[in-house]
């Protein structure tokens, strides 16, 4: 991969961090202001409650999004990003311009697809 092609991953992957850490910050701001909003019924409790489970849940995906990023750019200072980490062949830049933090090849994604859901 070209110094340029890095540059341009490393690019991508700390806008998408950024992007994620904001959302993440933003939702518990959310979160804490329906928090002290004042509610006095059952039915506000439990609106608040299930808006804190699914920016949970949320926040948990976004979460480990975080974490695959910040792999890819220590793989690419240690150079070693675009290498599938099982089969260690280039992964398709293609894939990688649609997701920067992938971990496998096309072929690989499946096989460990499979092997999750078994």
């Amino acid at each position: 991969m070209t110094t340029s092609q890095l540059e341009y991953f490393k690019e991508l992957l700390l806008e998408r961090k950024e992007q994620i850490q904001r959302n993440i910050n933003d939702a518990a701001s959310e979160i804490d202001g329906l928090r002290q909003s004042g509610a006095t019924d059952e039915l506000d409790f439990a609106s608040i409650s299930a808006d804190e489970e699914l920016e949970h849940s949320i926040s948990a995906k976004q979460q480990q999004e975080l974490n695959e990023i910040d792999q890819s750019l220590k793989k690419i200072e240690s150079g070693i990003y675009g290498i599938c980490d099982m089969c260690e062949d280039d992964i398709d830049i293609e894939r990688l311009k649609v997701k920067p933090h992938a971990r496998y090849c096309i072929t690989c994604r499946e096989i460990a697809e499979k092997t999750i859901i078994k």
